[in-house]
């Protein structure tokens, strides 16, 4: 694969990314202050993943020159 064409996939990636942790995110604070504070728990550990996640495409992305 054109090093230029994985950098954009994995910006694109990252994109999507981003926007799963919004959604995550929202989602966690609404159940934070509820009896069902486990799920609140399960979603910010599932936050970080995807947290996580975003910082390796972004290495990758660097590896291959990209920003």
């Amino acid at each position: 694969m054109d090093p230029r064409s994985a950098i954009a996939e994995l910006s694109a990636l990252r994109t999507t990314l981003d926007e799963a942790v919004r959604r995550v995110e929202a989602i966690a604070e609404a159940y934070a202050q509820s009896p069902d504070s486990a799920v609140a728990s399960e979603l910010f550990a599932a936050e970080r993943s995807l947290i996580a996640a975003g910082r390796a495409l972004r290495r990758a992305a660097r590896s291959l020159g990209g920003t």
